[in-house]
């Protein structure tokens, strides 16, 4: 029987699964075709291609630790995974991303319209089920998943931590080591990183265009607000936009140096002691 592709959604079995030779390894093929068709699958929802590598990194580590394949797992094999993941000294929440991935997993090899359990029962004489379920997944029921031993840093820690970078780059400049550059701008990354609340990936995209002035607010100059271009992206979308207003005038005096120091280091960068938002000094605050 032929079937129209047209009507054959990505990362189905017919469409990925080899129909011209028999394979020598069939259970091998099968769970191969397997993770393509998911790859496909996540691809053309317009996920990340590093949620979509992470995600059949934790399926592939499973496999490998129940030695067996998908239509043959069962529910107690994500259970004895779990003991060994916190045996391991895993965090709380990097098993429950490790439990979403795998039930979405089996939520994708057990739906009728990708044909995988068909495919399976027509070979082997069984089918993959899901084997996540509320009662050996981690639920997600706090906002904050972090150890407690995790803490943010006093005042006092914070003031080292920035010392510490500015002594960076005057040692370097002393010293005439050309590193000095590099020196300042991750000073300032610090700095604009926890000025301005940035993720990781927010702070390392922006560009000297990404600040403007605020109008209502003319003592941070052309450094009040910060238009993040590369925000968290939510379920396929694009990265999501968002400004993010100044509140320390501190946090924009360093700025102003860093869009020239590529062109010339013309003089050492001033320490500041910390302070409270809205007073002039250059090294921020913490309650």
């Amino acid at each position: 029987m032929t079937v129209d592709r047209r009507f054959v959604p990505s990362g189905a079995a017919v469409g990925v699964m080899p129909r011209s030779v028999i394979p020598l390894h069939p259970r091998e093929v099968v769970f191969e075709s397997m993770v393509r068709g998911w790859r496909a699958q996540q691809a053309a929802r317009m996920l990340a291609p590093g949620t979509i590598t992470a995600r059949l990194a934790v399926v592939a580590r499973f496999a490998a630790f129940t030695g067996e394949f998908p239509w043959t797992w069962m529910p107690g094999d994500v259970e004895d995974w779990t003991v060994q993941l916190r045996s391991g000294g895993a965090a709380h929440s990097s098993i429950r991303g490790y439990h979403n991935a795998l039930a979405m997993f089996c939520d994708y090899v057990t739906d009728a319209r990708y044909g995988w359990a068909a495919e399976c029962e027509q070979r082997f004489g069984t089918f993959p089920v899901q084997i996540c379920h509320e009662w050996n997944t981690v639920a997600h029921t706090s906002a904050i998943e972090s150890r407690p031993a995790v803490r943010p840093f006093t005042r006092t820690e914070l003031q080292a931590f920035f010392d510490h970078a500015d002594a960076q780059v005057e040692r370097a400049r002393r010293l005439g080591r050309k590193g000095w550059v590099s020196a300042f701008r991750d000073a300032t990354l610090f700095k604009t990183t926890y000025a301005f609340g940035l993720r990781r990936r927010e702070v390392a995209m922006l560009d000297v265009a990404d600040f403007h002035a605020n109008p209502k607010a003319g003592q941070f100059g052309a450094f009040g607000v910060c238009t993040v271009r590369y925000g968290k992206a939510v379920k396929g979308s694009p990265p999501r936009r968002r400004s993010v207003l100044a509140t320390m005038v501190w946090s924009t005096e360093a700025l102003p140096s860093t869009s020239s120091a590529c062109v010339r280091f013309t003089r050492s960068p001033r320490r500041r002691r910390c302070g409270p938002p809205n007073v002039a000094v250059g090294c921020p605050a913490t309650t």
